[in-house]
Parts: C-alpha cells; sequence; structure tokens
C-alpha cells in the first residue's frame, strides 16, 4: 500500500520520467543503447520513491504504560537532557533516526489528550546534527496519557527533507499506534520521557514505528 502523501510526488516523477525518456527517444532515436540505460535507471528511480511512500499494515498492541516507537529508523540518542521549549527540566531523550529507505509514516508512542502542539520553520541540517532538534523544521507534540503522564515528540526534518505533515492538533484524543504524520525524505523524531522511566532499547537498534516498545512508563 501506498501512502497517500505520496500522490503528488509519484506523479511528478512518472510525468518527469516520460519526458526525459520521450526526448533521449528523439535525441538518439538510433542508439537503442543509451535509450534502455535511460529507461532501466528511470524504473529504478521510480521503484526507489515507490518503496519510500510504502505504508504497510501493521497491528498495534496498545498498552497504557509502554511507549510505542513514533517511527521505523535506528536509535541514534538516548541520554538525559534539559527539555526547553515545554517541560523546562530534564528528561530522558530518545531518538530515532529515519534514512530515506525506511517507512516515512509517523505514530502517535502514546495515546491520550494532545496538551500542546506547535510547528517551528527552521533550517535543515543533517538529521543526526545536535542541533536539529532546536533549529531544523519540526513539530512538538506533547500527549498526556490516561495515567497523567506527559510525553513529547518532535518531528524533525532532516538534510533532504522539506516538508512535514501532520495530522494532530491540541486538544484532540489520539489512539497509541495510529498515523499522526509524515516526514518525506530521510528525518528524525525525537521523544521526551520523565526521569526514572524504564527505557528498552539501545543505540544503533533498529526499531519499528508502532510496533517496538522504546520505553514503560
Amino acid at each position: 500500500m501506498l501512502h497517500k502523501e505520496g500522490q503528488a510526488s509519484i506523479l511528478i516523477t512518472l510525468v518527469f520520467l516520460f519526458l526525459l525518456n520521450t526526448g533521449i527517444g528523439f535525441l538518439f532515436p538510433q542508439n537503442e543503447i543509451i535509450i534502455d540505460i535511460f529507461i532501466f535507471l528511470s524504473v529504478v528511480f521510480l521503484l526507489i520513491i515507490l518503496q519510500f511512500f510504502r505504508n504497510p499494515t501493521i497491528v498495534i498492541s496498545q498498552n497504557e504504560h509502554h511507549v510505542l516507537s513514533p517511527a521505523d529508523g535506528k536509535v541514534v540518542v538516548i541520554e538525559e537532557v534539559e527539555e526547553t521549549e515545554y517541560f523546562n527540566e530534564k528528561r530522558i531523550q530518545v531518538s530515532v533516526f529515519m534514512s530515506p529507505f525506511n517507512v516515512h509514516v509517523n505514530r502517535n508512542p502514546v495515546g491520550g489528550l494532545v496538551k500542546y502542539f506547535k510547528y517551528h520553520k527552521g533550517k535543515y541540517l543533517v538529521a543526526w546534527h545536535p542541533k536539529s532538534s532546536t533549529e531544523n523544521e519540526r513539530t512538538t507534540t506533547v500527549i498526556e496519557t490516561t495515567n497523567n503522564i506527559q510525553v513529547l515528540f518532535r518531528q524533525i526534518a532532516g538534510a533532504l527533507a522539506k516538508r512535514i505533515v501532520w495530522y494532530v492538533k491540541k486538544g484532540q484524543t489520539v489512539q497509541q499506534g495510529e498515523e499522526m504524520g509524515f516526514i518525506k525524505f530521510g528525518s528524525r523524531v525525537d521523544i521526551f520521557l520523565p526521569l526514572g522511566t524504564k527505557i528498552n532499547v539501545e543505540l544503533n537498534q533498529v526499531v519499528k514505528g508502532g510496533k517496538t516498545i522504546l520505553a514503560e512508563i
């Protein structure tokens, strides 16, 4: 299944590749090798675009004590930091980096009431840059669970990502594991948890959005 956010990109890609290969055919009508090379490269490029926007169906096991990974990718940060936008206190930060080859659907790590949401314009530093969490284009969402625990997470654009999409708003009640947004072409998600939270993952561990249990609260 392909994600709805990919419809425009896929259409533009198809039109571009059609025009490109038509032009190559006119320029080199007798050179079948060049024509075949461009057709092959076009198919490969189209497959890369299609796999980026794939949206596999998954089964969510909801649990109010679990914090699910909000995205597919690799854990690149686990550390105690000062969260300065909302909590203004120390939190445990867990960051998941998404390469262009990961599924880029973002999911709610917990269920509950959206207490805070804000979109920030910003730079496009590489997603693993230490300042990307505070300087890149990003969204910040805080969900309060039924146990009155607040979990903050950020969608962060990377060097290739130029568009963040979100489906949540302040005051909305959301379900754990359901889609909350999408980031195009390489990015990262940060999760900020209360001190003392049991972390269930390790650095460089590969995680699955809506499936891997990052922590227990």
